[in-house]
Protein backbone atom coordinates (compact mmCIF):
# COMPACT_ATOMS: atom_id res chain seq x y z
CA UNK A 1 0.00 0.00 0.00
CA UNK A 2 2.86 2.38 1.11
CA UNK A 3 4.58 1.46 -2.42
CA UNK A 4 1.47 2.52 -4.41
CA UNK A 5 1.04 5.68 -2.35
CA UNK A 6 4.85 6.91 -3.49
CA UNK A 7 4.26 5.78 -6.79
CA UNK A 8 1.50 8.36 -7.12
CA UNK A 9 3.83 11.28 -5.01
CA UNK A 10 6.61 10.32 -8.10
CA UNK A 11 4.30 10.62 -10.75
CA UNK A 12 3.24 13.71 -13.25
CA UNK A 13 0.60 15.93 -11.53
CA UNK A 14 -2.70 16.18 -13.33
CA UNK A 15 -2.43 19.97 -13.52
CA UNK A 16 0.18 19.52 -16.58
CA UNK A 17 -2.84 17.86 -18.64
CA UNK A 18 -4.09 14.65 -19.27
CA UNK A 19 -2.38 14.83 -23.18
CA UNK A 20 0.67 16.38 -21.96
CA UNK A 21 1.51 13.90 -19.33
CA UNK A 22 0.24 10.94 -21.18
CA UNK A 23 3.61 12.28 -23.83
CA UNK A 24 5.68 12.36 -21.42
CA UNK A 25 5.31 9.26 -19.96
CA UNK A 26 5.47 7.63 -23.41
CA UNK A 27 8.78 9.78 -24.50
CA UNK A 28 10.86 9.74 -21.49
CA UNK A 29 11.04 5.75 -21.86
CA UNK A 30 12.19 6.04 -25.78
CA UNK A 31 15.28 5.50 -27.04
CA UNK A 32 14.56 8.92 -29.28
CA UNK A 33 15.22 11.06 -26.08
CA UNK A 34 17.76 8.90 -24.18
CA UNK A 35 20.20 8.19 -26.93
CA UNK A 36 20.54 11.17 -28.64
CA UNK A 37 20.99 12.75 -24.59
CA UNK A 38 24.03 10.50 -24.19
CA UNK A 39 25.47 10.82 -27.71
CA UNK A 40 24.91 14.58 -27.32
CA UNK A 41 27.41 14.82 -24.23
CA UNK A 42 30.29 12.87 -26.46
CA UNK A 43 29.90 14.80 -29.38
CA UNK A 44 29.86 17.84 -27.12
CA UNK A 45 33.02 16.94 -25.65
CA UNK A 46 35.12 16.17 -29.00
CA UNK A 47 33.76 19.37 -30.46
CA UNK A 48 35.42 21.12 -27.19
CA UNK A 49 38.40 19.42 -28.20
CA UNK A 50 39.11 20.17 -31.48
CA UNK A 51 38.17 23.95 -30.57
CA UNK A 52 40.97 24.09 -27.69
CA UNK A 53 42.93 22.71 -30.32
CA UNK A 54 42.57 25.25 -32.83
CA UNK A 55 43.66 28.80 -32.11
CA UNK A 56 40.29 28.95 -29.78
CA UNK A 57 37.74 32.11 -30.40
CA UNK A 58 35.60 33.54 -33.34
CA UNK A 59 35.58 36.59 -34.25
CA UNK A 60 32.87 38.98 -33.66
CA UNK A 61 30.40 39.73 -36.75
CA UNK A 62 27.89 43.09 -36.58
CA UNK A 63 25.22 40.18 -38.09
CA UNK A 64 24.83 38.40 -34.62
CA UNK A 65 20.99 37.88 -33.96
CA UNK A 66 18.02 35.21 -33.84
CA UNK A 67 18.42 32.70 -36.60
CA UNK A 68 21.33 33.78 -38.50
CA UNK A 69 21.77 30.38 -39.60
CA UNK A 70 25.34 31.65 -40.99
CA UNK A 71 26.57 33.17 -37.95
CA UNK A 72 25.61 29.67 -36.38
CA UNK A 73 27.41 27.14 -38.20
CA UNK A 74 30.41 29.27 -38.90
CA UNK A 75 30.80 29.41 -34.53
CA UNK A 76 33.02 26.30 -34.05
CA UNK A 77 32.11 22.73 -34.12
CA UNK A 78 30.12 22.47 -30.76
CA UNK A 79 27.69 24.63 -32.36
CA UNK A 80 27.06 22.17 -35.16
CA UNK A 81 27.01 19.48 -33.05
CA UNK A 82 24.17 21.16 -31.02
CA UNK A 83 21.90 22.88 -33.77
CA UNK A 84 22.22 19.01 -36.09
CA UNK A 85 21.01 17.28 -32.78
CA UNK A 86 18.86 19.45 -30.69
CA UNK A 87 17.56 21.36 -33.81
CA UNK A 88 17.40 18.18 -35.99
CA UNK A 89 17.62 15.13 -34.96
CA UNK A 90 15.39 15.08 -31.69
CA UNK A 91 12.57 17.11 -32.96
CA UNK A 92 12.65 14.84 -36.60
CA UNK A 93 11.95 12.12 -33.78
CA UNK A 94 8.04 14.04 -34.16
CA UNK A 95 7.79 12.00 -37.66
CA UNK A 96 6.06 9.31 -35.87
CA UNK A 97 3.85 10.84 -33.02
CA UNK A 98 0.47 11.80 -34.97
CA UNK A 99 0.97 8.56 -36.70
CA UNK A 100 0.49 6.69 -33.91
CA UNK A 101 -2.69 8.40 -32.98
CA UNK A 102 -4.29 8.58 -36.41
CA UNK A 103 -3.44 5.23 -37.59
CA UNK A 104 -5.08 3.48 -34.50
CA UNK A 105 -8.44 5.75 -34.00
CA UNK A 106 -7.44 7.06 -31.01
CA UNK A 107 -7.55 10.74 -31.96
CA UNK A 108 -11.73 10.12 -31.91
CA UNK A 109 -11.24 8.65 -28.47
CA UNK A 110 -9.71 11.85 -27.48
CA UNK A 111 -11.43 13.79 -28.83
CA UNK A 112 -14.85 12.57 -27.19
CA UNK A 113 -13.43 13.87 -23.94
CA UNK A 114 -12.73 17.36 -23.01
CA UNK A 115 -9.68 17.78 -24.85
CA UNK A 116 -9.96 19.86 -27.75
CA UNK A 117 -8.16 19.48 -30.88
CA UNK A 118 -5.55 22.51 -29.95
CA UNK A 119 -4.87 20.35 -26.81
CA UNK A 120 -4.24 17.31 -28.51
CA UNK A 121 -1.13 18.66 -30.82
CA UNK A 122 -0.04 21.53 -28.03
CA UNK A 123 0.42 18.54 -25.68
CA UNK A 124 2.81 16.83 -28.39
CA UNK A 125 4.45 20.04 -29.18
CA UNK A 126 5.33 20.73 -25.56
CA UNK A 127 6.68 17.03 -25.10
CA UNK A 128 9.09 16.96 -28.15
CA UNK A 129 9.99 20.29 -27.50
CA UNK A 130 10.98 20.43 -24.17
CA UNK A 131 12.32 17.34 -24.37
CA UNK A 132 15.15 18.88 -27.11
CA UNK A 133 15.26 21.94 -25.08
CA UNK A 134 16.05 19.89 -21.72
CA UNK A 135 18.59 18.81 -24.05
CA UNK A 136 20.04 21.56 -25.20
CA UNK A 137 20.01 23.16 -21.33
CA UNK A 138 22.34 19.96 -19.96
CA UNK A 139 25.17 21.89 -22.58
CA UNK A 140 25.07 24.60 -20.70
CA UNK A 141 28.63 23.83 -18.54
CA UNK A 142 30.17 23.10 -21.76
CA UNK A 143 29.20 27.02 -22.90
CA UNK A 144 30.95 28.02 -18.82
CA UNK A 145 33.85 26.00 -20.04
CA UNK A 146 33.88 27.96 -23.68
CA UNK A 147 33.74 31.35 -21.62
CA UNK A 148 36.96 30.17 -18.87
CA UNK A 149 39.31 29.69 -21.87
CA UNK A 150 38.08 32.64 -23.68
CA UNK A 151 36.60 30.92 -26.70
CA UNK A 152 33.53 32.74 -26.78
CA UNK A 153 32.02 36.16 -27.33
CA UNK A 154 28.84 36.46 -24.71
CA UNK A 155 26.64 38.30 -27.59
CA UNK A 156 27.62 35.36 -29.99
CA UNK A 157 26.68 33.12 -27.44
CA UNK A 158 23.49 34.36 -26.72
CA UNK A 159 22.39 34.66 -30.24
CA UNK A 160 23.74 31.03 -30.76
CA UNK A 161 21.45 29.66 -28.11
CA UNK A 162 18.02 31.77 -29.40
CA UNK A 163 18.80 30.22 -32.87
CA UNK A 164 19.06 26.50 -31.87
CA UNK A 165 15.79 27.37 -29.57
CA UNK A 166 14.28 29.11 -31.98
CA UNK A 167 15.38 26.41 -35.09
CA UNK A 168 14.16 23.46 -32.70
CA UNK A 169 10.63 24.66 -31.98
CA UNK A 170 9.84 24.96 -35.54
CA UNK A 171 11.15 22.22 -36.81
CA UNK A 172 9.36 20.09 -33.66
CA UNK A 173 6.01 21.77 -34.61
CA UNK A 174 6.50 21.03 -38.50
CA UNK A 175 7.54 17.48 -37.74
CA UNK A 176 4.19 17.35 -35.76
CA UNK A 177 2.31 18.47 -38.79
CA UNK A 178 3.88 15.77 -41.35
CA UNK A 179 3.51 13.23 -38.95
CA UNK A 180 -0.50 13.39 -39.28
CA UNK A 181 0.33 12.23 -43.16
CA UNK A 182 -0.10 8.71 -43.73
CA UNK A 183 3.05 7.13 -45.62
CA UNK A 184 6.28 8.25 -45.74
CA UNK A 185 6.66 9.78 -48.95
CA UNK A 186 3.87 11.84 -48.11
CA UNK A 187 5.10 12.99 -44.55
CA UNK A 188 8.45 13.65 -46.25
CA UNK A 189 7.28 15.82 -48.70
CA UNK A 190 5.14 17.80 -46.29
CA UNK A 191 8.01 18.38 -43.84
CA UNK A 192 10.18 19.48 -47.09
CA UNK A 193 7.60 22.12 -47.82
CA UNK A 194 7.53 23.49 -44.05
CA UNK A 195 11.51 23.46 -44.34
CA UNK A 196 11.34 25.67 -47.31
CA UNK A 197 8.56 27.53 -46.88
CA UNK A 198 10.18 28.57 -43.34
CA UNK A 199 13.26 29.38 -44.88
CA UNK A 200 11.93 32.03 -46.91
CA UNK A 201 9.26 33.16 -44.64
CA UNK A 202 11.92 34.03 -41.91
CA UNK A 203 14.91 34.55 -44.30
CA UNK A 204 13.07 37.38 -46.22
CA UNK A 205 12.80 39.59 -43.48
CA UNK A 206 15.52 38.63 -41.75
CA UNK A 207 17.80 39.49 -44.51
CA UNK A 208 15.64 42.93 -45.49
CA UNK A 209 15.93 44.19 -41.87
CA UNK A 210 19.89 42.99 -41.23
CA UNK A 211 20.33 44.99 -45.11
CA UNK A 212 18.36 48.23 -44.27
CA UNK A 213 20.19 48.41 -40.66
CA UNK A 214 23.55 47.52 -41.39
CA UNK A 215 23.14 44.88 -38.36
CA UNK A 216 21.16 42.34 -35.90
CA UNK A 217 18.84 45.32 -34.68
CA UNK A 218 15.34 45.54 -32.98
CA UNK A 219 13.99 44.72 -36.66
CA UNK A 220 15.94 42.12 -37.22
CA UNK A 221 15.27 40.10 -33.90
CA UNK A 222 11.60 41.28 -34.04
CA UNK A 223 11.79 39.33 -37.55
CA UNK A 224 12.89 36.28 -36.38
CA UNK A 225 10.68 36.04 -33.28
CA UNK A 226 7.71 36.60 -35.48
CA UNK A 227 8.67 33.61 -37.56
CA UNK A 228 8.86 31.38 -35.33
CA UNK A 229 5.92 32.12 -33.86
CA UNK A 230 3.98 31.90 -37.07
CA UNK A 231 5.69 28.76 -38.36
CA UNK A 232 5.17 26.80 -35.02
CA UNK A 233 1.79 27.54 -35.71
CA UNK A 234 1.54 26.82 -38.73
CA UNK A 235 3.05 23.81 -38.38
CA UNK A 236 0.31 22.79 -35.20
CA UNK A 237 -2.60 23.70 -36.90
CA UNK A 238 -1.52 21.57 -39.84
CA UNK A 239 -1.67 18.57 -37.47
CA UNK A 240 -4.80 20.02 -35.88
CA UNK A 241 -6.37 20.12 -39.94
CA UNK A 242 -6.21 16.55 -39.89
CA UNK A 243 -8.02 15.75 -36.40
CA UNK A 244 -10.83 17.22 -38.03
CA UNK A 245 -14.12 14.20 -37.17
CA UNK A 246 -16.24 15.59 -39.76
CA UNK A 247 -15.52 17.42 -43.19
CA UNK A 248 -19.02 18.87 -44.71
CA UNK A 249 -19.06 18.62 -48.14
CA UNK A 250 -19.04 22.61 -49.28
CA UNK A 251 -15.61 22.74 -46.77
CA UNK A 252 -12.15 23.08 -48.36
CA UNK A 253 -10.46 20.01 -46.82
CA UNK A 254 -8.34 21.45 -43.72
CA UNK A 255 -5.02 20.25 -44.09
CA UNK A 256 -5.25 21.62 -47.77
CA UNK A 257 -5.76 24.74 -46.64
CA UNK A 258 -2.49 24.80 -44.28
CA UNK A 259 -0.54 23.41 -46.78
CA UNK A 260 -1.79 26.49 -48.92
CA UNK A 261 -1.02 28.85 -46.57
CA UNK A 262 2.68 27.03 -45.91
CA UNK A 263 2.82 27.99 -50.27
CA UNK A 264 1.28 31.64 -49.83
CA UNK A 265 3.09 32.85 -46.30
CA UNK A 266 6.86 33.64 -47.75
CA UNK A 267 4.78 35.50 -50.38
CA UNK A 268 2.97 37.78 -48.18
CA UNK A 269 6.02 38.06 -46.14
CA UNK A 270 7.99 39.53 -48.95
CA UNK A 271 4.99 41.76 -49.54
CA UNK A 272 5.01 43.49 -46.19
CA UNK A 273 8.53 43.05 -46.45
CA UNK A 274 8.91 45.46 -49.38
CA UNK A 275 5.56 47.70 -48.17
CA UNK A 276 7.21 48.56 -44.68
CA UNK A 277 10.25 49.93 -46.51
CA UNK A 278 12.36 46.12 -45.27
CA UNK A 279 12.00 46.62 -42.29
CA UNK A 280 8.69 45.18 -40.44
CA UNK A 281 8.07 41.93 -42.53
CA UNK A 282 6.71 40.64 -38.84
CA UNK A 283 3.55 42.29 -39.69
CA UNK A 284 3.00 39.51 -42.53
CA UNK A 285 4.39 36.53 -40.02
CA UNK A 286 1.80 37.91 -37.58
CA UNK A 287 -1.10 38.16 -39.72
CA UNK A 288 -0.35 35.08 -41.50
CA UNK A 289 -0.24 33.41 -37.57
CA UNK A 290 -3.83 35.06 -36.85
CA UNK A 291 -4.92 33.33 -40.33
CA UNK A 292 -3.59 29.81 -39.18
CA UNK A 293 -5.49 29.71 -35.91
CA UNK A 294 -8.67 31.06 -37.44
CA UNK A 295 -8.60 29.16 -40.92
CA UNK A 296 -9.73 25.84 -39.44
CA UNK A 297 -12.28 26.46 -37.01
CA UNK A 298 -14.21 23.79 -35.85
CA UNK A 299 -18.17 24.40 -37.20
CA UNK A 300 -20.91 25.36 -34.76
CA UNK A 301 -24.10 26.45 -34.74
CA UNK A 302 -25.62 29.74 -34.08
CA UNK A 303 -27.15 30.02 -30.83
CA UNK A 304 -30.30 30.84 -31.76
CA UNK A 305 -30.56 27.46 -33.19
CA UNK A 306 -32.35 24.86 -31.61
CA UNK A 307 -30.84 21.31 -30.79
CA UNK A 308 -32.78 18.54 -32.91
CA UNK A 309 -34.59 16.20 -31.58
CA UNK A 310 -33.41 13.04 -30.11
CA UNK A 311 -33.84 10.42 -32.30
CA UNK A 312 -35.06 7.74 -29.45
CA UNK A 313 -37.48 4.95 -30.51
CA UNK A 314 -41.44 5.09 -29.18
CA UNK A 315 -41.28 2.66 -26.26
CA UNK A 316 -43.09 -0.92 -27.14
CA UNK A 317 -46.69 -1.75 -26.88
CA UNK A 318 -47.77 -3.04 -23.64
CA UNK A 319 -48.83 -7.07 -24.21
CA UNK A 320 -52.42 -8.07 -24.89
CA UNK A 321 -53.85 -9.65 -22.07
CA UNK A 322 -55.80 -12.84 -22.65
CA UNK A 323 -59.45 -12.16 -22.59
CA UNK A 324 -60.16 -15.86 -20.98
CA UNK A 325 -58.02 -15.11 -18.14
Amino acid sequence: MMAAVENVKDDLPDRFGAMLVKELRQNMRRGSFVYPFIGIHLFAIVALLIEFQGDGGYPYEKYTGMLNVALLWESGPFWKVVTVICAIIMPLGGLVLMGQELDEGNHELLLLTKLSRWKVVRGKFITLFGLSLLTFISLLPYVIVRYNVGAIEVIREMACSASVVGIAAMMCAGAIGASSFRGLLARIGVMALFIGSAALGCGIPIAGAGGVTSGAGLFFNLNALAGTICYVTLGLSLARSRLRLVVHAYEVKPSYMVVGLLVFTPFVVGMATAMTALHAGFVGLIGMTLVAIYADATPKAPAWVKPPAPNVPPPAPPPMQDASA
